[in-house]
């Protein structure tokens, strides 16, 4: 049997490049970077420090402006509660929208019980945040925006240079998550304008476990783990070398093959979507359909479940995802579609095929012939189907 991994939104393979980095960080200089001894402990630092600026050169920021973390969750959850806390005296509006990764949205509703008021901005059919609404929610307490760059299930692409201008003009703090955006544009954090920025290394081929938060020089937030002298201070706790070398080669590949990876993955995108809307009918597209992800295509397949369609995806070797959250033990469609006026039949039946580098164009033959037959199944079984 075939087996055709597109679920790249969710997590990628490791490249063997980044692989080769990792181990020597974990047999030979696996010392504490803290440790001051020459034999491991400084080959640790080093390695550590050189990651630190191959990253900042790569976005155009200092090295003090880099640090790590173990993942995009962690960096989102530090930038919106470090920022709310330290600045609580300033204030206690936050921004954010209603399509945003749970890593904000439940951070948010958390900080709702401390005190902080947050105002969830609609958007539009295609998953966009307009940027007007942005400065409309704008207070005198607001002290903090925080929208994400890219969407992870529909593959929108915000206005995050004009709402970080928005948020310049009023003083206001603004962070983006941009976990799925990196490697699939190229970003400059001081040309864009952020002031916060969380990144995950297992969205780009790198490890699992590590990523890091952006944080402009002069942005006041609270520490994230007390103890230690790790991260100028910010983050307490011995750092994980061989990830972060691992974060470092992923990012270098991604920046050094971006526009191949880019031009590569809309080809195949466009492909996917028009053998899609050619051979299954009554299917729609979810996002937008040009400022979107080059690798993502999301589609809400009327009168079935999205849960039943992976799971028979599955059975053929094809790997996806949906937005319905069956398989999480809920029976909740997908926030996202929700929030973006999708009824809620309709969206339970979506299905998020994220293509990756590892991907070819024939497997889109196989995925649409299969994927077709499965909805062809599936409707005649269905109560809602009247074809």
């Amino acid at each position: 049997m075939k087996r055709i991994y597109m679920d790249n939104a969710a997590t990628t393979p490791v490249k063997k490049e980044v692989l080769n980095a990792m181990i020597p960080f974990f047999t030979e200089q696996y010392g504490n970077a803290s440790s001051i001894y020459v034999s491991t402990g400084q080959e640790a630092r080093l390695a550590l420090d050189e990651s630190r600026q191959k990253i900042a050169s790569i976005f155009n920021i200092s090295e003090r402006e880099v640090y790590f973390t173990s993942g995009g969750s962690e960096a989102d959850n530090w930038a919106v509660k470090g920022i709310a806390y330290a600045n609580k005296s300033k204030g206690n509006h936050i921004i954010t929208s209603k399509v945003e990764h749970h890593a904000i949205l439940h951070t948010c509703e958390y900080l709702e019980t401390q005190g902080f008021e947050v105002t969830y901005l609609d958007v539009d059919e295609f998953g966009m945040v307009d940027p007007k609404s942005v400065e409309s929610a704008i207070k005198e307490n607001t002290i903090l925006i925080s929208i994400m760059y890219a969407n992870n299930e529909v593959g929108t692409i915000q206005p995050i240079k004009e709402i970080s201008n928005i948020a310049k003009k009023h003083k206001v703090y603004f962070h983006t998550d941009a976990v799925q955006a990196i490697g699939n544009m190229k970003i400059d954090f001081k040309e864009l304008g952020v002031d916060a920025a969380s990144i995950s290394a297992h969205k780009i081929y790198g490890p699992k476990g590590v990523g890091m938060l952006y944080l402009k020089k002069g942005t006041k937030i609270d520490n994230f783990i007390h103890g230690g002298a790790q991260e100028y201070r910010k983050r307490a706790t011995t750092e994980n070398i061989p990830g972060i070398v691992g974060f470092a080669k992923a990012l270098e590949l991604a920046h050094t093959n971006l526009d191949a990876h880019v031009n590569k993955l809309n080809e195949m995108k466009e492909l996917l979507i028009e053998k899609i809307e050619k051979t299954i009918p009554e299917v729609k597209l979810n996002g937008h359909r040009t400022k979107r992800l080059p690798g993502n295509v999301n589609f809400s397949i009327k009168y079935i479940e999205g849960e039943s369609i992976l799971l028979s995806l599955d059975m053929m070797g094809i790997i996806a995802s949906s937005g319905s959250a069956c398989t999480s033990g809920s029976l909740d469609p997908s926030h996202v579609l929700l929030a973006m006026g999708m009824p809620h039949e309709t969206a339970h039946g979506s299905l998020r095929l994220s293509l990756g580098d590892f991907n070819e164009k024939q497997d889109i033959d196989y995925v649409v012939t299969e994927l077709a037959k499965i909805v062809e199944r599936l409707r005649m079984m269905s109560p809602l189907y009247k074809g």
